[in-house]
This record gives C-alpha cells, structure tokens and sequence, in this order.
C-alpha cells in the first residue's frame, strides 16, 4: 500500500497541568486551537456567512469557476437551500469551458433495482426536479480567462429553509480540520462522542445543538479515523522513524558544514531515535551575554510524530526573542526533560541562567530543580491567567468573572502579606478550597507571583513585546511541513533571520531636561532607553523626603500608592530601592531617578547599565548594509532643523513653501546615484590598476 507523505501538524498541548486529560473544557481561554502555522479563532457565532450576499446575475464576471462556486454557495445558504455540480463541459483546446450547478434538489433518483433482502430499507429521494441552476461559461478577454453567468434561476418548486434548517443540510455539514484535531483529541481521551459534543459546544460558546455538524458526523469521523489508524499504523510507525533518522542525518550534515553547530541525541533500546536537541555557534555566542533569563517554550507538540516541541529563547537588547536551541521529545516525563536541560547546558558550554520562564509543568519544575539548582524557575503568569477560563468557568459559572477580576489584581501585589491574606480571602469566598487546580496555583505560588519573584532578574521577558516576538517566531516555524527534515531546515532559516535583522539604531528624541536622560541615550539601546525614558519622565511626579539614616522615602505627588524607600550610599554611589525594578528587569525605576536627581547626579552610575541593555552588546555578525546606524550627531541635527523649520512655518504661506522645498529636496535625494560606501571614500591616487 502507497504511504501518503505525512503531513507534520502542530497543536497546542491538550493535557492539563494537573495530569489530567478530561480537566481541559477550553484550552488556553482565549478560544484558539493552532494547527501548523494558523491560528483558527472560535467564534460563537457559527454562520459562515454574515455579510450581505447579492444575487447572482446573467453577465455576471468572476475571475474563476472556484469564485463563482463560492459565492452561490453563500447565496444559496442565506436563502435556504444547498447547491451541488451537475455537468462540465470539456473540450481539447479549451479544457474545461463550462460549469453548471444546480440546486440540491435537482432532477430525479434513478429506480434502483432492490436487493433482494426480508426488509429492504425504502429510503425517500429529496430530489422533485427544481430548476433553479446557476450556468458558467469560460471566456478570453485580453489573454486573460474568466468566467460569466451565463444562465440563471432562481425558481424552486419546494420549500425553502429557515437558517437554523438549513445548517443541517449534509453540504453545510462540514467538521473544520482545527475541529477534527480536538475531536481525535477528546476522543483518545476516552470522552464519548455525545460528550465531545457537549465539550464542543461549550468552547465554541454555542446552544446545544448549533454547532456546524450533528452527533452522526462526529461518530462517522471518529469511526473512520479509527479505521484508518488501524490498516496504516504500522507503515505511519516505519514512515515516522525514517524522517527521524533523515532529521539526524541532516543534523549530522549540519555538523559538518557548519562548525558552532552542535546537536545530541538519544535512542531506544530497539535503536530508534527518542529525542533529538540542536543549536547554533550564534545560539551560544549570544547566550554568553544574553543567557542571564531564557524561555523554555514547551506550548506545541505534534500530533503527526507524537513529539513534544521545545524551544528554547533568549531575549537580545532590543527586547526580541532569539533562538538558543531546540528540542524533541518523545515523553513529557522528568527523565525526558532532564536530558533537555542536560542538553542545553552542554550546547550552552556550561553556562546555566538566572532564571527561566516556563508554562506549568510538575516535570519541567522538577527537572529544572535537579538540573539547574542555582537557576531561578518562573512560570509565566500569561500562561496562568489563560487557563483560568478552562479550569474555573464551568465550576463558578456567573461567578467567573468577579472572580478572574479579582485573581488579575492579586497576581501583580508587591507585599508578600497581602498576597497571601488575598488569595487565602479569594479561595474561600469561591468555595474553591478543595479544588485541584486552586492547589496547584498555590504549590506554584513562588513561582507565577509578582511579590515572589520581584527579587529576580528576567531582563523583561515577561512583556507583552518579548511575548509576542516568540509567537511570531513560533508561528514561522510551525508551517506545514513533510516531513521533519523541512521542519529542521526551516527552524535554522528564521533562527539566522533572527541573528541577523537587528533593530536599526533609529535616533530617539529627549522628552525630559535630565542630563540623566541625555547620558543614557547614548549608552542604552533605542529599546531599553525608551522603557528608562518611562522612567524618566514619570519620575518628576514624585517627591522624595529624606530620613534619619539617609535613605528616601519617594512617593507619587498625588496618587495614593505604596511608598518606596530608596537608599543612597555616595561612597560607592550606589542606590537601592525597595520596589526591586532594577533587580527585577536591570533599568533603573523613577524611584531611583528621583533620589538621583535630588543628589544633583547628571550621569547614572556605571553599574546601572547592565552589559545586556547596551548597544555594543549584541556578539554575532550581520551583514554590513543591515548593522550600519545613523551617525548620532548626524542624527541630532538633522532633528534639530526639522523642529526649526516646524516652528517657523506658523503661516500658511511659509508651510507652503517649506512643504514644496522639502518634496523638491526628496525628490532630488531619490534620483541621486547609490555609490558603494567602500569606495565612495577612496581618493584616486588609491585606485589599483588591474
């Protein structure tokens, strides 16, 4: 039997943190199940069609048969009935000119003869010869094809559908691919088909019996799929060892070519590759820098190898994820993750980091226990709050709401005390007290809390910015691939992307009089000087009193918020505040500007900016044309006399003038020759001749 090249499909793991499959109603909270490279959003509403669908007409034009088909669908399910093809007709020169569909309950059935069966089953014909057609016929206009509406109608000689009947028709019925995953998923799970249902339709936000398919459709699908496993199972099992053992040999090329690559592997006791783990010579020279706080990305595994994705990530001075290495895993147990972590130590010659992020995992924080005792373990808190939604909206119901509210604002509360006085409150009054998931947030607790890990450095890897430049680069590799191989290949072109395509050092403008600011900008990188410039501008609505031993006592000229004492040591020239900011993401906090600024200090202290914030940090290589960065006094300038001339166009005749001298200016700028910036400064007496 011919083995269908196997399509490489990546899901978000499905199994709870608590170790239980049938705990998950909604994964992620947010309504997304992603398959391969797209994120297919639930919606709650489940008509396909929702914006205004015009009828069709004779003469009408449409770009391919494709088009036109898909838009009598969509005219056909606003008004109640279902279409189907009738006849094509072909020729040698043309191929293909002309389509016709029909309605649904177009024609008769042919008298079939009867089996000769006690009780034959006489099933009713929906056919009654309606006439209401829809013909296409292929032209040429200018070399171009397209197609027109030759003929239509819109006559029936049967009842037309109410819209919550005509989803029921067999052409609506459609299960999309994101459902067939959670379907096999669910179904693996041991839930029963009537249960998938009700679990589908609570993710989905729907009334029983509204989702786009019926209980028979779900029960055929399973009972195919089924079928399929069973008569390809052991061919699929042959198919996947080989991509495995190509994706190794691709290592094993990799290697070769490339000396800073490294990679590891282990086998079953049968010989079959288990997991596999690589990373890059530029993986390592960026860790030897920006290695104090990693993310170790466990969200996807794919369904089509049985392997658990992960991904390990830096964050560059310019707040972005970059690719430290990767890993494949065949168990999601503490031996399988205490290799990965071995792993990356090695790959990483030894180097292990102050913190790192993860999702909740009982193994990985065991693992990482054993394997990195010195390294600071963080769970996310966007991974928390996205599961709230699963764990706790069927239990509270019209509570979840209040109770989500509440839970946000205790996650961020800087006092110990207060956080557990809270969340003890929090517990109690939802009556969640013997809930099991109630119990792993709290085992976590030191771990996802803002008063709990403040004392630790994560260099802003918790920020929106940082997470969203991991989704994107997730997404850019979890494409559909053949086979693993592709997936290897395409890992290693958005990872040297990545190394490559630094942020340019675009000029930031002062917002402040702070000479603090001014020296700051000319150390930091535009990303980290504009979150100090935060800083620095909220810094002015503070006041500071100063105490008995010389500390400071800063707090907000208005709001009422926790005061924040901050030590000042001259000696050293060292400041301390007890909000932990600098700890926490290595830039300076307003406190701390503040008592500066009240010190009359015009420069920040050396130590304050931390190597991985600065702009020379960045170790690895790029092209000359990608790295090259304005000139800073260039720069100055150049804003300078932009501000002046918007200054001195207060009329309406000198912003006319200035708006035609300046689009003359680029105009003339774009039409000059580009010279080659190597050569435009060599003098003639410097020519070789060849």
């Amino acid at each position: 039997m011919a083995v269908k090249p196997l399509n490489n499909i990546w899901i978000r793991r499905q199994q709870c943190p608590c170790g239980d499959w049938k705990c998950y109603i909604k994964y992620g909270g947010d309504g997304q199940v992603t398959v391969g490279s797209s994120s297919v959003r639930k919606e709650t509403t489940l008509s396909p069609v929702d914006e205004v669908v015009f009828t069709p007409y004779v003469g009408q034009i449409f770009k391919s048969d494709d088009e036109a088909l898909e838009f009598y669908c969509n005219f056909a399910r606003k008004n109640g009935f279902s279409i189907r093809k009738a006849r094509s007709t072909e020729s040698q020169n043309l191929g293909i000119y002309r389509r016709d569909f029909v309605c649904y309950r177009s024609g008769f059935n042919q008298t079939r003869k009867k089996a000769n069966v006690e009780h034959p089953r006489d099933r009713k014909s929906v056919r009654c010869g309606c006439d209401a057609k829809l013909y296409l016929t292929k032209e040429f206009v200018n070399g171009r094809t397209q197609w027109y509406v030759s003929q239509f109608s819109n006559v029936h000689n049967h009842e037309l559908l109410e819209d919550d009947q005509v989803r029921l028709l067999p052409a609506y019925r459609k299960i999309e691919e994101a459902d067939q995953e959670r379907i096999l998923l669910l179904s693996r799970a041991g839930f029963s088909v009537n249960r998938i249902l009700k679990v589908l339709e609570l993710e989905k936000g729907v009334k029983p019996g509204q989702l786009p398919f019926i209980e028979k459709d779900v029960r055929n699908f399973v009972r195919t799929c089924k079928k399929t496993v069973q008569e390809n199972n052991a061919i699929l099992t042959e198919k996947r060892e080989n991509d495995l053992l190509e994706l190794l040999d691709a290592c094993k090329a990799m290697a070769q070519k490339n000396d800073g690559f490294v990679y590891s592997y282990t086998t079953t006791e049968h010989g079959r590759v288990e997991n596999i783990a690589w990373a890059y010579g530029d993986s390592v020279r960026a860790f030897s820098i920006f290695g104090d706080a990693v993310t170790f990305d466990t969200t996807y595994r794919s369904i089509t190898y049985n392997v658990l994705l992960g991904v390990w990530f830096g964050i560059s001075n310019h707040g972005r994820a970059f690719f430290l290495g990767c890993v494949l895993l065949r168990e999601e147990t503490l031996q399988s993750f205490s290799w990965a972590l071995q792993v990356f130590i090695q790959f990483m010659r030894g180097g292990h980091p102050q913190t790192v992020v993860t999702d909740i995992d009982s193994g990985l924080r065991d693992a990482i226990s054993m394997e990195m005792p010195n390294t600071k373990h963080i769970v996310s808190i966007w991974q928390v709050q996205s599961k709230l939604s699963s764990w706790f909206s069927l239990h509270l119901g019209s509570q979840f709401p209040e109770f989500k509210n509440q839970f946000d604002v205790l996650c961020y509360l800087e006092d110990v005390e207060e956080f557990e006085h809270r969340l003890n409150h929090l517990i109690a009054s939802f009556g969640l007290g013997s809930d099991k998931h109630i119990a792993l947030l709290f085992s976590y607790r030191l771990s996802w809390s803002f008063c709990y890990i403040r004392n630790f450095f994560l260099a802003r890897s918790l920020s929106s910015e940082y997470l969203k430049s991991v989704e994107t680069f997730m997404k850019s590799i979890l494409g559909r691939q053949s086979c693993l191989q592709s997936f290897f290949e395409q890992v290693g072109t958005v990872a040297n992307n990545g190394y490559k395509n630094r942020e340019e050092l675009l000029h930031v403008p002062i917002k402040t009089c702070l000479p603090l600011e001014e020296h700051a900008r000319t150390i930091l990188t535009p990303y980290t000087f504009t979150v100090a410039q935060n800083e620095f501008m909220l810094s002015m609505q503070y006041v500071s009193t100063e105490m008995a031993n010389g500390s400071y006592l800063v707090r907000h000229y208005k709001r009422m918020e926790r005061e924040c004492l901050v030590y000042w040591i001259p000696e050293s020239e060292q400041v301390q505040c007890s909000c932990k900011e600098f700890e926490h993401s290595g830039i300076l906090c307003r406190h701390s500007v503040r008592v500066l600024v009240v010190k009359n200090h015009f420069e920040i202290p050396e130590k304050y900016f931390p190597l991985r914030w600065r702009l020379e940090s960045w170790p690895v290589p790029a092209a000359d044309h990608i790295i090259q960065s304005h000139d800073s006094e260039f720069s100055q300038n150049f804003n300078s006399l932009v501000a002046g001339l918007l200054t001195e166009s207060s009329s309406r005749v000198r912003r006319d003038y200035v708006h035609r001298a300046l689009t003359k200016l680029l105009e003339h700028v774009q039409n000059m020759p580009i010279l080659d910036e190597t050569t435009a400064h060599i003098a003639p007496g410097n020519v070789c001749e060849s």
